[in-house]
């Protein structure tokens, strides 16, 4: 199901700035995006902050700061501006003040003064005798078919009693839609509740403010989270009580964790900025968040696609109903991938000012200039892409290449040197010193020509001389670490390591 022939596609994405962006967040965001951009269309970022006391400050500047860090930018939000504003919801509460009244004219939502503490010994009532629970009209007028005087409600009302407005559920109907993903779905009014469209504070509900903000800001396409399946019967008749043509809508499949379970806030990283903090790239979050439901089709075992590629080949259609698994192992793989592919100017751009910042703080015993210089970060680079698992780590998973070994891997030690072991390394570093070309070809040759005739094998130097010069027992191709290194530091780290493992 696509747009309707003429209908300009407009998405949106409505959190509640109640903290970080959950994945599942991000996720709405991203299929609501890629699905307006894949249809020329609008995204919009709406703030729906009627429950006050749940509003976190500066959350909402923290959300739309984290969505355009993955490429998600928004048409039109408190920030952006656009011709539907405000985006605010509590910058909109005359708007809903209005619809309110239009409802309780037209006898389909009515005044409630029910006290919390009859609602829970209402519901408690109603669990005890195995009944879903709802609200018991208490309030509910007799003129609309209830049991309360309008005289009594008058009363309440002059004497400034609290009250929420509740919406009339029709008795004994089918409410039905057709689900995007889901296909037709249909619910018995005599399960739905007679929601509260406003609230004692004066606020609107989620369920009341966003169908009127989606409708007068032209929303198209509601795509959200399975979550939410449950209040379409609400969302349906208010649409109805209005004569308002409601939008299409999708509900996504639930997020599991690898267990199947329910994706929680309690089971680890869930927020994405969690995950952007850690050092994951925005790419690979956004193309993993990408397949956590959708994939391209039968038979495709492509899994890695840029932002503008999934604008291009995203599509509802392919957006599975059973919960999709998030394993985070994938991210990582993803990762992996993106920094094999990612040009080394790109990686050179954003590790400098990290290296840089670590050497204005520590002295390095190496040139500084030439530590920082493209020339020499290239290389690093080009020997540690297959190592790293994070941009970072080419500096502090590489330090060796910037800052002399502080300390020695004791375990690798234990296990490398004997007796003549330092005795030996000196020999070497006099060979070394007379390598006229110190490239990876002629140190690697070097130290063969030089064990062959003490009948020991290219090992019983390899190790020693990798714990000396980087300070652990592992790391990419030796000889080409001590060329990138250079003859000048690896000497000295030689000598220097000498005097220290060993005695």
């Amino acid at each position: 199901m696509q747009a309707t022939p003429g209908q300009r596609v407009r998405t949106r994405f409505a959190p509640s700035p109640t903290g970080h962006l959950h994945v599942g967040g991000l996720r709405t965001a991203l299929y609501n995006y890629l699905y307006a951009k894949s249809m020329g269309g609008d995204f919009i970022v709406r703030i729906e902050d009627t429950d006050q006391a749940r509003k976190v400050e500066g959350a909402e500047r923290s959300l739309l700061n984290t969505l355009e860090v993955t490429g998600i930018v928004p048409d039109e939000s408190f920030i952006h501006g656009g011709n539907f504003g405000p985006y605010v919801q509590s910058e909109r509460l005359g708007i809903y003040s209005k619809y309110c009244e239009q409802l309780l004219e037209q006898k389909q939502a009515y005044y409630c003064f029910s006290t919390a503490e009859e609602l829970e010994a209402n519901r408690k009532l109603q669990m005890k005798q195995g009944m879903q629970p709802k609200y018991d009209r208490k309030w509910l007028p007799e003129e609309m078919g209830g049991n309360m005087p309008e005289s009594e409600i008058r009363r309440k009302r002059e004497e400034g009693a609290p009250f929420v407005v509740r919406m009339k559920v029709p008795d004994y109907i089918s409410i039905m839609f057709e689900d995007m993903i889901r296909g037709p779905i249909e619910f018995d009014s005599a399960t739905v509740d007679d929601q509260v469209l406003m609230k004692s504070d004066g606020f609107p509900t989620y369920h009341f403010a966003s169908i009127i903000d989606d409708h007068l800001m032209e929303i198209s396409h509601v795509i959200r989270g399975e979550e939410w399946l449950s209040s379409m019967p609400k969302h349906i008749l208010l649409y109805e009580f209005f004569g308002w043509e409601p939008p299409k809508v999708a509900h996504l499949p639930l997020l599991l964790n690898p267990d199947r379970s329910k994706l929680s806030k309690r089971q680890g990283d869930v927020a994405a900025e969690d995950f952007i903090s850690k050092g994951y790239s925005p790419e690979a979050i956004i193309n993993f968040v990408a397949l956590l439901g959708w994939n391209e089709g039968e038979g495709c075992e492509r899994e890695v696609y840029s932002l503008d590629e999934l604008k291009d080949k995203f599509t509802l259609r392919r957006v599975g109903k059973a919960g999709a698994v998030f394993n985070v192992e994938k991210l990582g793989w993803l990762e992996k991938q993106y920094i094999k592919a990612r040009p080394a100017s790109e990686i050179i751009s954003a590790i400098k000012p990290l290296l840089q910042a670590e050497l204005a703080k520590k002295e390095t015993g190496m040139d500084a200039d030439r530590l920082v210089s493209d020339d020499y970060l290239g290389q690093v680079i080009e020997l540690m892409r297959e190592r790293v698992n994070f941009e970072h780590e080419f500096i502090s998973f590489s330090r060796y290449f910037y800052f002399d070994p502080e300390e020695f891997d004791e375990k690798a030690v234990a296990k490398r040197w004997v007796d003549d072991t330092n005795e030996v390394l000196g020999e070497f570093i006099e060979v070394l010193e007379n390598t006229a070309d110190f490239s990876a070809d002629n140190i690697e040759a070097a130290l063969k020509a030089f064990v062959a005739p003490r009948e020991k094998k290219p090992a019983f130097l390899i190790h020693p001389v990798r714990i000396l010069t980087s300070g652990v027992g592992f790391g990419p191709s030796l000889y080409h670490m001590l060329e990138v290194l250079g003859k000048e530091t690896v000497i000295r780290r030689l000598r220097k390591g000498i005097g220290v493992v060993g005695k």
